[in-house]
C-alpha cells in the first residue's frame, strides 16, 4: 500500500524533473547555434528583424558566405522537423 502511494507521488515528479533537464539541454544548444551564427547574421543580413524564422531565410540563402560554423547550424536546422527548407 504505502508503495503505491510513494510510487504516485514520485512518478509526476520524476517527469517534471525530466522536462526541466531537456528544458535547459535545449536552451544551452540555441545558444550555441545563436553564437554560431551571429557574426554571420550581422555581416549577411542587415536590416533583418529576429523572429519568425527571418535570420534562419536569410542565413541559408547565403549558405556559399556563412562561417563553417554557422553552415552546419543551418545545415543541422534544415533537416530539423518544423524548420523551412533550404533552397
Amino acid at each position: 500500500m504505502m508503495a503505491n502511494v510513494t510510487t504516485r507521488l514520485c512518478a509526476p515528479l520524476l517527469v517534471l524533473v525530466a522536462l526541466v533537464c531537456a528544458s535547459a539541454s535545449a536552451t544551452a544548444q540555441t545558444a550555441e547555434q545563436r553564437a554560431a551564427c551571429s557574426g554571420d547574421f550581422q555581416k549577411l543580413c542587415p536590416g533583418v528583424v529576429p523572429g519568425g524564422g527571418r535570420p534562419f531565410e536569410c542565413l541559408s540563402k547565403q549558405k556559399d558566405k556563412l562561417s563553417d560554423a554557422c553552415r552546419k547550424v543551418i545545415d543541422s536546422q534544415a533537416q530539423a522537423p518544423g524548420q523551412p527548407p533550404t533552397k
